[in-house]
């Protein structure tokens, strides 16, 4: 299973930042030559193996996606169609004998219905581009740099903490937890720590009065804003995880964000919570404080 899960990383990365939209697509995107015996070593895979495979160049080709453009987004329905693409490769592959005998065309044109299907704006943007495409400027700052520009001192966190948008390594986790604070973090991409949780943020579950603070640096703020600005935007939907991360949090707790989201800011009840803006750097984006008043600011209000 490892060697054919590396041969999946080579197969990715030859293919590594290509457009699927573009008019020579098809042509250029092929199957590398592989090892010696593919069709037989997985023809001696259970079902229940080969469903792992497919997992995995499903997790793998995800991560490439979202390395192009961070703004796509697979919900579950999503990530089990692309699972099932990967299945049928491998099942004809094994059946048929080896990558040779499969049709990397059909298998890059099942991609590229899949993107359509899942992420209709590739569709408008991707056809006039360069066949080769620059990944998206989006890295996982450090901890420090999250908290200068939240405007955080961790004197001032109220646990438990949640960071909604952590980055696969979580550096911020990481160094809250360090910290001895009760830190935890969600990401689509997250993994390696009991703290970490796989999750994108529609799927999450938030609770109710739960989090002292929550946290999100060019995360979640980051896509509704861009949701917002779309005319295909689901701003709607981000809205609405947006109110259930406000319920989310404890009487006095806060949720820390950039940029900041006055569209939205602007129609929240004063009287639950107080909005703090930090936009004092012209042409850079600005941070969000939101305080759920407790009990007693309310009567003193």
């Amino acid at each position: 299973m490892d060697e054919l899960k590396r041969e999946i990383d080579r197969q990715i990365h030859s293919n590594r930042g290509k457009n699927l939209f573009h008019e020579s697509a098809m042509f250029s995107m092929e199957f590398i030559k592989s090892g010696a015996g593919l069709s037989t070593r997985l023809a001696g895979l259970t079902d229940e193996q080969l469903t792992i495979l497919a997992d995995y160049a499903t997790q793998k080709s995800l991560e490439e996606f979202c390395r192009i453009n961070q703004y796509y987004t697979f919900d579950p329905k999503a990530t089990d169609e692309l699972k099932g693409i990967y299945i049928q490769l491998f099942s004809a592959i094994k059946q048929q004998g080896g990558p040779g005998t499969a049709s990397p065309e059909a298998h890059y044109e099942n991609l590229r219905q899949w993107l359509l299907k899942t992420n209709p704006f590739a569709g408008a943007i991707y056809p006039g581009m360069d066949q080769d495409l620059e990944p998206a400027h989006c890295h996982e700052y450090s901890a420090g740099l999250q908290l200068e520009i939240l405007r955080l001192g961790i004197s001032n966190l109220v646990e438990p903490i949640l960071d909604i948008g952590c980055g696969k390594q979580g550096n911020l986790v990481q160094y809250l937890r360090s910290q001895e604070l009760e830190a935890y973090g969600i990401d689509r991409f997250a993994g390696g720590a009991p703290y970490l949780y796989q999750s994108g943020w529609f799927e999450y579950d938030y609770g109710t009065l739960h989090w002292g603070t929550v946290i999100s640096h060019l995360g979640f703020s980051n896509h509704f804003v861009h949701h917002h600005l779309r005319n295909d935007g689901d701003y709607l939907k981000y809205a609405a995880i947006y109110m259930k991360i406000l319920a989310s949090l404890r009487p006095g707790g806060r949720f820390y964000y950039a940029p900041s989201l006055p569209f939205i800011e602007q129609w929240l009840d004063k009287t639950r919570f107080n909005v703090i803006s930090h936009n004092d750097n012209p042409g850079q984006y600005g941070s969000s404080t939101i305080e759920k008043l407790s009990h007693e600011a309310i009567i003193k209000q």
